[in-house]
C-alpha cells in the first residue's frame, strides 16, 4: 500500500493533542480582546457543548481531560474530511 500525505498529516495532528497540556492557559485572542474591551461578560454561551472548555467531562486528570478532548476532535474532524473527499472522488469519477 503506498504511503499516502494524511497518514503523516493525521499523525502529526494526534501528536499535537497528546501534547495539547503543554500549550500556554493565557486566552487565545479573541478572549483576550474581550477582556481588554470589556465586552466578555455580553457573550452568550452555546446551547449545546459536546467538549466544553476542551475538557471531556468527568475524568480526574485535567491533563487528561484535555488530550482525549483533542484527540476526539482530531478523529472527528479527519473523519468528516476523509468522508467527504471519499464522496466527491467518487463524484467525479462518475
Amino acid at each position: 500500500m503506498k504511503l499516502q500525505w494524511w497518514y503523516g498529516a493525521l499523525a502529526l495532528a494526534l501528536l499535537l493533542a497528546v501534547l495539547s497540556p503543554l500549550a500556554s492557559s493565557w486566552p487565545d485572542g479573541l478572549e483576550r480582546v474581550a477582556e481588554d474591551k470589556g465586552f466578555a461578560e455580553k457573550a452568550v454561551g452555546t446551547p449545546y457543548q459536546f467538549i466544553p472548555d476542551y475538557v471531556v467531562p468527568g475524568m480526574r486528570s485535567n491533563a487528561l481531560a484535555t488530550i482525549l478532548a483533542g484527540v476526539i476532535g482530531v478523529l472527528i474532524l479527519f473523519g468528516i474530511g476523509y468522508g467527504l473527499a471519499k464522496v466527491l472522488r467518487s463524484k467525479n469519477e462518475a
